[in-house]
């Protein structure tokens, strides 16, 4: 335990509470301009946020020119940043602010269905029960996902992440729920021999689960599967940050899964695991909830409220969607609950979010950065 809040002094000695955004290429154009985003990154600072986290690493690209994007996935970055930096130039404007710079390795293990590299590597792809490799986010987007336990996938990343942390003098380095996968994929052939050697027993069908009742089953045959392939996705990532803290020994190393129940049997992202390993500097809990008794209830569990004691709890809000704004009343009320909660701080999705997206439609992106400049001044600090 003595390591563990050592660990929570060393990561919240800046700064004190975490007034966090994401920074996304997805409904955002701010990090495909540089104009835009050295006017974001003032506004930022302007409305008290201490810290970034830009995606890095998203639709079967890095944002960033990698040399191993290069030689594994046949470009070096992605081709709507042509030559331009987009990192170094974060990093560069988020310093002349005193802003931290944590990259978000956002997309993990999935990937775009479309991607040639993913057409040229068919076997780095984990399956479900029926063989297929497609899964359909939100219903619609076709993706695929890497397989974790596949030795060219946990090289590929493992060996991105230290280019970045070597290259980049980054604050600390943001792995996503898409660490994980869905809980019926698991059915590529590395998979399921391993679990055949190790346990002596074949996967289980599909019970197909409720994604909305947190993926729950009572049958203890998929228990035991689904324990085994989380635990084999916490291996890896118990022997890749040791790896990274050889590089950069102070690097935080942050992640944003959801609310543990529904990560673990739903995505086999068991972040309580990470953490009582000793592996996690920062936790960013993404609780994206309507009605704020869902919203506290989440942030009541056991496992949140003993994780805050040990290591810093970030809680992320969501602040919007394209086509989906969040009313200001509800997002103050939301931050407020957390701050006087004794969390480490809140981290909004997404950027634009803030006050572009609104401005659009209802009133002027001056009034909206006077409204979070007034929130973040209300909140503790």
């Amino acid at each position: 335990m003595v390591g563990t809040v050592l660990l929570w002094e060393n990561s919240l000695a800046s700064p004190t509470k975490v007034r966090g955004v994401w920074l996304t290429n997805v409904d955002s154009n701010v990090l495909y301009d540089s104009a835009q985003l050295k006017t974001a990154i003032a506004d930022l600072k302007r409305t008290n946020f201490n810290t970034l986290y830009p995606t890095v690493w998203n639709d079967g690209h890095t944002l960033y020119p990698s040399v191993v994007a290069q030689q594994w996935l046949g470009q070096n970055q992605d081709p709507k940043l042509g030559d331009r930096d987009m990192l170094a130039e974060v990093i560069s404007l988020g310093k002349e602010k005193s802003l931290r710079v944590i990259p978000w390795f956002e997309f993990g293990f999935m990937a775009p269905a479309e991607s040639e590299w993913i057409k040229n590597h068919p076997h780095w792809l984990t399956a479900n029960a029926q063989g297929e490799t497609i899964w359909l986010e939100g219903g619609v987007i076709p993706r695929v996902w890497l397989n974790p336990l596949h030795p060219e996938v946990q090289q590929l990343i493992t060996t991105l992440l230290v280019d970045l942390v070597r290259r980049y003098d980054v604050d600390g380095i943001q792995l996503d729920d898409h660490f994980g996968y869905p809980y019926n994929f698991g059915y590529d052939p590395i998979t399921v021999e391993l679990y055949r050697q190790e346990t002596g027993n074949e996967p289980p069908p599909d019970p197909e689960l409720n994604l909305n009742q947190n993926c729950v089953s009572s049958d203890p045959v998929w228990q035991q599967w689904t324990d085994w392939r989380s635990t084999k996705i916490s291996r890896y990532v118990r022997n890749l940050v040791p790896i990274l803290k050889a590089v950069k020994s102070d690097l935080t190393i942050s992640i944003s899964p959801n609310p543990q129940t529904f990560s673990k049997n739903c995505f086999l992202l068991d972040w309580q695991t990470w953490h009582q390993a000793g592996v996690v500097d920062e936790l960013v809990l993404q609780i994206y909830r309507e009605k704020q008794a869902a919203f506290t209830g989440e942030l009541q569990q056991s496992s949140v409220q003993q994780t805050k004691v040990e290591i810093p709890v970030v809680v992320g809000i969501l602040s919007g969607l394209k086509n989906r704004p969040i009313p200001p009343q509800r997002i103050q009320q939301q931050a407020q609950w957390v701050d006087d909660q004794d969390f480490a701080g809140t981290s909004f999705f997404f950027y634009e979010s803030l006050w572009n997206l609104e401005a659009e439609t209802s009133t002027n992106s001056f009034g909206l950065r006077q409204q979070w400049q007034r929130l973040y001044r209300q909140l503790n600090r």
